[in-house]
């Protein structure tokens, strides 16, 4: 494909490298951006696609992948969140089975060397983008713009806004999906040649591009708008169709027939072909996701819920203003922009409308020179700017369907591919016009060290979520969930006081945020300020009333308050609206058991651990329960029931250890007495128990010895000083009967 187009590097100023320089140059500077993200820790989004993501453990088949979604959950749920990407999930699942567990640093690692290859990847897409496509006389690509797509490449390399992509270990959806995006489109142009008589392309080519774009479809949704760019590509590079001219003769019948001679090359039949594979995919992917669509509610999308089509058309106009100025100026980044971060815009009056207008103006701007242009080289640049800029946002733009946020930083990775063409265009194009072009050059070298320094320091801030969540705070002050999130992250920490602040200033500003509500509800709870943790919880509960874990604290606060039926009333609507529910299955035992309804108490204790095989508190509930009302011989029987499952449970240990002692089976008790120990070495009643099962013995200095220890540890342990000072008297009079 010979071009006779003026080349775009004559006037910039810049570097010259030969490409393995220019690629090894890209690859460090990528790397220097993100690598202090490599320890970080599992931010976010990380707990649910990988912490608690059933998918990566080795005991769900591999063909599960298939049919879940990135979560986790059936795609046929109603549930779902339908976002349908096995292929990342499996890289997430190699992940864990290579590090024997969940270590971030690997799963860090990898997305770093991902962003790394993409960013290197990207020196040859943009001398094909912005340079055109041609072959030496031995067959080889040319790269006709070494200096700007050097410069487009690392102008993607550092943009802080990808920040999300990489240092957050979900990010790599949208890495694995570029990585194939771009693969799919090399390979496309792969599949052109130049021979005398003009060019061939190779089928083959073509059909692996395809399936390059369906690979990228698997990792992440986005992938499939590289057909659709591909086939842009063949008719602007390859077919060299002039858009406006094709838009004139098309309204002109008499001269259709000229327009067969656009479609020359084979261009119809390879776009027959795309379109074909893209059809093909889509049709799988819908089978394999069934027809519902996926469940968001109004805190997610608000605009997407507006009644009006004027709200919700000029707040999506919005969103991608705020998309577009985030690509130009990144420096305000949230991980979070949803729950009153951005106040819907509801009438025209609203200053931000100035944001709408100054969007629209450069784009229509940009359109005019893309189509009018009379220079061809300029034409081609642009719409393969804007196509790269905008149909790979297309997923994410509510026209074809709701998505569940309002902006994500994630979903502009591929779109600031587009930006980057735009950016190194008009860099040229004053570098044309500049008489000193070396300060134009600075300029931009400032640019991309801000960039770099900007992207360290965001890095640095997905290290763990207490950076990350505070750093949203300045902003987006408004965002509930930003609050909440702040909160969360306290009170697992035990700062509790601190956590009450953010929780109350989440539900302040949306009182209908029933998770903020529940665990507001909770920390009242533990601290004994039963009343209002009633308020709250009875409140979460009829906003969301299939909200269970709201109702089982519910339960738990009346149980509290000895409201018995309302709490039993509340544990079984939890289960209701959660059949496999093991905590309130607990909590209910616990219940009954207060009720001295010890057989429902079993029953409901019994049930949590059929749900829930590991959980102690649970088998822990049975054991003592029997034994206290003498059914020794079944609470033995339940005790090593459990220890078989969960056999490194010193609590379990314990118990069991209580009732073998109490069948006089001193021997194993001793033994379970002191692994428990060993587990657990500061657990005064595991030493006073201890003592006494060797009192009862006969192993009286034993018995004294370890009474010491418990006391030591726990100077009012109840019970302990008795049976000590019993003990010591029984010492003296045998000392006395010894010394008479």
């Amino acid at each position: 494909m010979a071009q006779t187009e003026p080349n775009l590097d004559h006037d910039i100023s810049w570097f010259l490298l030969p490409s393995y320089w220019a690629k090894m140059v890209v690859a460090l500077i990528s790397f220097l951006c993100f690598a202090n993200s490599y320890d970080g820790d599992f931010v976010f989004d990380d707990s649910e696609a990988i912490i608690n993501n059933k998918d990566l453990r080795a005991e769900t088949p591999l063909g599960d992948l298939w049919y879940h979604d990135f979560w986790g959950s059936k795609l046929s749920s109603n549930t779902s969140h339908k976002s349908y990407r096995p292929l990342t999930v499996l890289t997430f699942r190699i992940n864990y089975l290579l590090a024997g567990g969940f270590y971030p640093v690997g799963f860090h690692v990898i997305n770093i060397i991902l962003h790394c290859t993409i960013s290197v990847l990207m020196i040859d897409v943009f001398s094909i983008l912005l340079g055109g496509l041609q072959f030496s006389n031995k067959g080889r690509r040319l790269n006709l713009a070494p200096k700007s797509s050097l410069l487009a490449a690392l102008l993607f390399a550092v943009h802080p806004v990808h920040t999300e992509c990489v240092a957050g270990i979900v990010g790599r959806a949208d890495l694995l999906c570029a990585l194939f995006f771009l693969l799919s489109f090399l390979g496309y142009c792969k599949a052109f040649r130049e021979n005398k008589e003009g060019h061939t392309f190779s089928i083959l080519w073509v059909l692996v591009s395809v399936i390059l774009g369906a690979i990228a479809m698997l990792c992440k949704e986005q992938g499939i708008t590289i057909l659709g760019l591909n086939a842009v590509f063949d008719a602007l590079v390859i077919n060299k169709i002039n858009l406006l001219e094709l838009i004139q003769k098309l309204l002109h019948k008499d001269k259709l027939l000229e327009n067969a001679g656009q479609l020359r090359k084979g261009l119809l039949f390879r776009i027959t072909l795309l379109m074909s594979g893209g059809a093909s995919i889509l049709y799988i992917r819908w089978r394999i996701m069934g027809t519902g669509p996926p469940a968001f509610t109004e805190v997610d999308n608000p605009a997407s819920f507006a009644d009006s089509l004027f709200v919700r058309a000029i707040n999506y106009n919005y969103y991608y203003s705020l998309n577009a100025w985030l690509l130009l100026c990144p420096w305000w980044l949230c991980f979070d922009w949803s729950m009153g971060c951005i106040p819907l815009i509801k009438s025209v009056s609203d200053w931000r409308i100035i944001a709408l207008a100054a969007l629209w103006f450069c784009l229509i701007g940009l359109i005019c020179q893309a189509l009018c242009s009379e220079d061809s080289h300029k034409r081609r640049i642009l719409t393969l700017g804007l196509g790269f800029l905008i149909i790979p946002f297309l997923p994410a733009s509510n026209l074809f369907f709701r998505v569940g946020f309002v902006i994500a930083e994630r979903v502009i990775y591929l779109p600031s591919i587009g930006y980057c063409i735009l950016f190194t265009y008009g860099f040229s194009l004053l570098s044309k016009q500049a008489k000193k072009k070396k300060i134009l050059a600075v300029a931009v070298l400032g640019i991309l060290l801000i960039n770099v320094m900007r992207c360290t320091f965001r890095s640095s801030q997905w290290r763990s979520e207490e950076q990350l969540f505070r750093s949203a705070l300045s902003v987006c002050p408004l965002n509930a969930k930003v609050h909440y999130n702040v909160g969360k992250n306290l009170a697992d920490k035990g700062n509790q006081s601190a956590a009450i602040k953010y929780y109350r200033e989440a539900v302040r500003l949306n009182p209908k945020y029933v998770h903020a509500m529940n665990n507001l509800g909770n920390i009242l709870k533990e601290r004994n300020e039963l009343h209002e943790a009633e308020e709250l919880l009875s409140l979460a509960v009829q906003i969301q009333p299939d909200f269970a874990a709201a109702w089982m604290n519910l339960g738990i606060v009346q149980n509290s308050l000895r409201r018995f039926e309302e709490a039993e009333q509340s544990y079984w609507t939890a289960i209701k609206h959660r059949k496999k529910y093991p905590d309130c299955y607990y909590n209910l035992g616990r219940l009954y058991a207060d009720l001295n309804r010890h057989i429902d108490a079993l029953n409901a204790w019994r049930n949590a651990t059929v749900l829930k095989p590991e959980h102690s508190l649970a088998w822990n509930n049975m054991i003592i329960l029997l034994d206290n009302t003498g059914n020794l011989a079944q609470a033995e029987a339940v005790g090593r029931e459990a220890l078989e499952l969960i056999p490194n449970d010193h609590s379990l240990m314990f118990s069991l250890a209580n009732v073998l002692g109490k069948s006089q089976k001193y021997k194993e008790s001793e033994a379970l007495f002191l692994k428990a120990i060993k587990a657990n070495p500061n657990a005064a009643s595991y030493h006073g128990n201890l003592a006494v099962l060797y009192h009862r013995w006969g192993n009286l200095d034993l018995a004294k010895k370890h009474y010491e220890v418990s006391l030591k540890l726990d100077p009012m342990a109840p019970g302990t000083k008795e049976n000590y000072n019993l003990l010591r008297r029984k010492l003296e009079q045998l000392q006395k009967k010894g010394g008479a």
